[in-house]
């Protein structure tokens, strides 16, 4: 079946299934998996054993996956975070223009435990064109001149069905605004984003745990530009030592 969608917001079910009555068990099975990948349980047994336990839906356990690492990580992920602005940015493209348009449109954002702002949105081969696509775009791209960032690059996948249509778009934006950009298409950016030697933006946890530095970008845009975005905090302390 075609997608249809006009934005990148919130799922049917996300009102009742990330509302505020469920936050405490979400954090709390936010912080019992972290005590699992802390203890060296395997990540896919852990989150079904934690899902269980809470009584978590699929789309639950998938926010809780997305928001939780192990201690260790999360530590080695904040010593690579920097808040200063770098002169030339990297940027995960899908990773970070899927954030802004999630936020945008009223979906659920997170707060991991490593600190880094993602998304709940997916993104299985295919990207279609949404209503904050533009918008998104100048959002970053402003907030990009306003850091003093003197270029950004820009790498997508070019496996996914619409990259080439939306790097003519990027181009084009940055062509109109004057902002010195490049728009890549590469088969996988991880591995060239994982061995750059300066500043990359993501949120990718696999990035992040490889990457020289990261600034956090979709997290600066989200708080400085998006009135009232839909962000849960499940950067919950972990739980006192215990069998599992």
């Amino acid at each position: 079946m075609p997608d249809k969608r006009k934005h990148r917001g919130a799922h049917p079910a996300d009102h009742d299934l990330f509302g505020p009555r469920w936050l405490p068990a979400l954090q709390a099975a936010a912080a019992d998996l972290r005590w699992h990948l802390d203890a060296g349980y395997a990540p896919k047994s852990s989150l079904m054993v934690v899902g269980d336990r809470f009584d978590l839906r699929e789309r639950q356990r998938v926010a809780v996956q997305r928001a939780t690492c192990a201690t260790a990580q999360a530590r080695a992920r904040a010593a690579r975070r920097t808040w200063a602005a770098p002169e030339v940015l990297w940027i995960d493209g899908f990773n970070v223009l899927i954030t802004l348009e999630a936020a945008m449109g009223g979906g659920v954002l997170l707060y991991g435990q490593d600190g880094a702002l993602r998304d709940m949105a997916s993104m299985h081969g295919s990207w279609r064109k949404v209503e904050e696509t533009l918008p998104a775009a100048e959002l970053i791209g402003e907030a990009l001149s306003r850091l003093g960032i003197g270029s950004a690059r820009w790498l997508f996948d070019r496996p996914v069905s619409n990259s080439g249509r939306l790097r003519g778009l990027m181009e084009a934006l940055a062509a109109r605004r004057g902002w010195a950009w490049s728009v890549e298409l590469v088969d996988d950016p991880d591995p060239l984003l994982k061995a750059v030697e300066g500043v990359v933006a993501t949120a990718d946890s696999a990035i992040l745990d490889a990457c020289h530095a990261y600034f956090d970008l979709a997290r600066v845009v989200v708080e400085s530009c998006v009135p009232r975005p839909w962000v849960l905090n499940l950067q919950a302390p972990p739980p006192e030592p215990r069998q599992s």
